[in-house]
């Protein structure tokens, strides 16, 4: 099956060099360019791709919340957020937006292409320079004004897997915790995507942190 991919970035030589990338993968394909967030929510919303590279600095309406509205909109495509700087505050706004993945774009190619792979599985994809750092220091960034998704639903044991989500940890590791096979947590995590109703693992992250259940360690 071949991934369709919205590029959107302000400059034209930008997207001329992801789509070359992209293009040049036969499990790929560039469908649509926008040059702003607005269009990029447009060309979203009109080829249903799979994935969408969104740059957060750009005219119109700012890629966060082009992601946001993207989101918002019921589309099934994943945003992935490139950035030209490694900040917290970057990182943590796309993800409250519903981003499911965040790169530095001096990413090399190979990497690119196997983060737009990743990303449409749904797999947490932070660049590994910011990762840790975003995780520890997530409930020191103002508090997302929407209230969590409750955890009523969840099973003592989805609860502790929603932890262990938090946490980073793989599916592999956290069967290793648990004492469990790795289908038997993707099974868990399934659930508690959709008990939750959270788009992919990222969004389950971010859950995990604003009920508490993961807290950053000390500075």
């Amino acid at each position: 099956m071949t991934l369709r991919v919205v590029v959107a970035d302000d400059q034209a030589l930008v997207r001329t060099g992801f789509r070359m990338i992209i293009d040049a993968r036969d499990d790929l394909e560039v469908v649509g360019e926008a040059s702003d967030g607005q269009e990029a929510v447009r060309l979203t919303r009109e080829l249903s791709p799979d994935v969408v590279l969104m740059d957060v600095r750009m005219p119109v309406v700012d890629g966060i919340e082009a992601t946001r509205q993207i989101a918002e909109c019921g589309s099934p495509a994943r945003v992935l957020v490139l950035t030209t700087w490694d900040v917290d505050t970057h990182v943590v706004a796309a993800l409250r937006a519903g981003a499911s993945g965040f790169l530095l774009k001096d990413i090399r190619p190979t990497e690119l292409v196997d983060a737009i792979r990743l990303t449409a599985r749904g797999d947490a994809l932070l660049a590994p320079t910011v990762l840790s750092r975003v995780l520890d220091r997530f409930l020191r960034t103002t508090p997302d004004p929407a209230p969590p998704p409750p955890l009523r639903d969840l099973s003592g044991r989805e609860r502790e897997v929603l932890t262990l989500i938090g946490q980073a940890l793989s599916n592999a590791e956290i069967a290793q915790r648990l004492g469990l096979s790795e289908s038997t947590v993707k099974n868990h995590v399934t659930a508690v995507l959709r008990k939750l109703g959270l788009r992919d693992r990222v969004q389950a992250v971010v859950a995990a942190y604003d009920h508490g259940l993961v807290r950053p360690r000390p500075s």
